[in-house]
């Protein structure tokens, strides 16, 4: 595990990019405190902050291997980790006569890279970020894992390309890449909107993000030349009559097999534990292999946005040990400028404050934790995910009498029973379902943006994923946008984001290239029924998840942001917020008053509009305005747990 940082020059490494590499690092100390430095030669600089997680003593960065005859041939810098590198060793060994110095996973990339070229990254069972460099090609490469676990962001200027694991070492960096560091209008509208950032953009015009599943190449002068090598399907294998349970077992091996792997650590590993299906069965899996398993949860002290309970009565029926962080209100705001800071790019999903604050407390036990984002997008988790059911009979209507219905639902007020019902049944699925964020309608955003573009909508984002799934069934389209929009841009910020502020490394078995091929596989009547989700999973895990968990209802880390904007608890905080705010030239900040206020009279529920626009405020002011400064503490951990 590592934060990278690199700047791969026009007209050759000087001594000042040198510098200004090692003095941005600073910006990515959380992601390895364990280690640091500086590597150049000619043409690129690599920077690198070190969490050591396998191989502790040897796999240092960036890390040398070469071919016999040129054994220096490749530098390497990698963050992530590569959970099958024994299988991949011995095959390279086997077959290649490759030889390894180290005995962790770095090396294997570098190998396999080596002999099997740019398709190596399709045989990589694992969460990376990486950028090799080969002395003799003068070629960089970089790469990123299917999923988008780890983050890659890209800079190219008039001086080079630079890359890292955070944007705010790019953006320290700015002047010495040779780019401009103004905001993209259309990034921010899709942010209003989507409650998070769509890759490939970031909130600079000018710094942009390796997208999930892509590689790419660059040599000094030139342009990085970008491919993609994950293409996910969905090829649905109906179940034999009877033969149900064979293909129960088969979901139920291949997740015990990637957590299996997934445990491979030289040091502890715990579990994330929210009282849900899918932490449990991680956490009731891992306890396979860790008989001392520790497993943490967060809640809160209002009634209903806890699964405290819950949560200990599973790691009971575990026999995990089990440890618990209850999060105030006034510690919640207190938090949320060094929260967003470590994001980089806002993310407007109040989850990932109780998420940092269990981080904080699990990397005082253990330095790894599994956990179960994932599973919804892979077997059909997600409530919406039902809605095709619901809307079903809007199928058979005429076209103009479903336009008719969209026309009549316009008619009716905000909050009427049915209206979304009718607006929603009008649409077809392209034009309706944009991920599980449902934040400004046009109306509502033309109210609070100061430059509205109604041509900038989400269909900019969602549109050529959606080209790529014509013919499929609603729900498997809707998983297959969820991987490329709600999951890279929201879930799995949040669970990289918040774990390395902790430098505390976060791993998901759901997310894995063989879990994956297997759920793609399940039909759509084992995903959803009319009474509940992942139909096909909830099976599997039979006899593997307590009976009490097993057909719970989802809730993860719930907030209940609702009441405390309108309460005491926030109202007062957010409104010192707007009025501190120096984005008046980007939002109408009379308007958001308002609309606070009206969230606090009722009826209407405006807390997600709200969280949105706060968030993004709190990081104008840091990264914009620079009146926000975030006490950041320095890391202060053992190198081993």
């Amino acid at each position: 595990m590592c934060g990278l940082l690199g700047f791969l020059t026009n007209e050759g490494t000087s001594d000042d990019a040198v510098s200004r590499v090692g003095d941005a690092l600073h910006c990515l100390r959380h992601r390895g405190p364990d280690e640091h430095g500086t590597w150049h030669d000619a043409d690129l600089v690599f920077g690198f902050n070190r969490l050591s997680i396998i191989d502790i003593a040897h796999s240092h960065q960036p890390l040398r291997w070469g071919p016999p005859g040129q054994p220096d041939r490749y530098a390497l810098t990698f963050n992530g980790e590569i959970y099958n590198y024994l299988e991949l060793r011995k095959e390279l060994s086997d077959e290649h006569g490759a030889k390894f110095a180290t005995e962790g996973d770095s090396e294997t990339i570098l190998a396999a890279y080596h002999y099997w070229g740019a398709g190596a990254v399709r045989r990589l069972r694992g969460m990376f970020g990486f950028a090799i460099w080969d002395t003799e090609t003068r070629e960089l490469f970089l790469a990123r894992d299917p999923f988008g676990i780890k983050p890659l962001f890209l800079a190219t200027g008039t001086a080079g390309t630079a890359f890292g694991s955070e944007k705010k070492s790019l953006l320290e960096l700015a002047d010495v890449i040779g780019i401009d560091t103004e905001l993209d209008e259309r990034a921010i509208e899709h942010y209003t909107v989507l409650q998070y950032v769509p890759e490939p953009e970031t909130l600079h015009r000018r710094i942009t993000r390796l997208e999930s599943g892509s590689y790419a190449r660059v040599r000094p002068g030139s342009e990085p030349e970008t491919t993609r090598y994950f293409i996910p399907t969905f090829p649905v294998r109906p179940f034999a009559a009877g033969r149900e349970q064979d293909r129960y077992r088969e979901i139920a091996e291949v997740l015990e097999d990637s957590v299996a792997k997934h445990m491979r650590a030289d040091v502890t590993v715990g579990s994330f534990l929210s009282g849900g299906i899918d932490s449990t069965a991680i956490a009731a899996l891992a306890k396979r292999h860790n008989p001392n398993l520790i497993t943490f949860t967060a809640g809160f002290e209002r009634e209903g946005y806890s699964e405290v309970d819950v949560a200990a009565e599973s790691a009971e029926a575990i026999g995990a040990r089990h440890i618990v962080r209850v999060v105030s209100p006034a510690e919640f705001a207190a938090a949320i400028p060094e929260i967003v800071w470590y994001l980089d790019d806002p993310v407007a999903d109040p989850a990932l404050v109780p998420l940092w604050f269990i981080a904080r407390e699990a990397r005082k036990h253990v330095k790894v934790v599994l956990s179960g984002e994932g599973a919804d997008e892979l077997f059909g988790g997600y409530t919406i995910y039902r809605e095709p059911l619901s809307l079903k009979p809007f199928e058979y209507l005429p076209s103009p009498l479903r336009r008719a219905a969209g026309k009549l639902s316009d008619r009716i007020s905000e909050g009427t029973r049915g209206k979304s019902l009718l607006h929603r049944g009008s649409m077809s699925l392209e034009e309706r379902y944009y991920g599980n964020a449902r934040s400004f309608n046009d109306a509502q955003l033309r109210s609070v943006l100061r430059e509205f573009r109604p041509e900038w909508t989400h269909q900019d984002v969602t549109a050529p994923i959606y080209a790529q799934s014509v013919g499929w069934d609603p729900v498997a389209r809707m998983q297959h946008l969820d991987l490329f929009t709600w999951l890279r841009g929201d879930i799995l910020v949040k669970a990289d984001k918040m774990t390395m502020a902790n430098s505390l490394e976060l791993r998901v078995p759901f997310l894995d290239s063989e879990v994956f091929r297997v759920a793609s596989q399940v039909p759509l009547d084992q995903k959803i029924t009319k009474q509940t989700t992942k139909y096909a999973l909830r099976q599997a895990l039979e006899g593997i998840v307590p009976p009490h968990v097993l057909h719970r209802a989802k809730l993860g880390f719930p907030v209940p942001m609702r009441h405390w904007l309108a309460g005491t608890e926030l109202f007062d905080w957010a409104h010192q917020v707007i009025i501190d705010s120096q984005t008046d030239h980007i939002l109408d900040k009379a308007a958001i008053t308002k609309m606070l206020h009206a969230h606090r009279d009722g009826p209407i529920d405006h807390s997600r509009r709200l969280w949105t626009l706060l968030v993004f405020m709190i990081w104008h002011g840091i990264f914009v305005e620079k009146r926000i400064v975030p006490q950041i503490q320095e890391p202060a951990y053992p190198v081993e747990l």
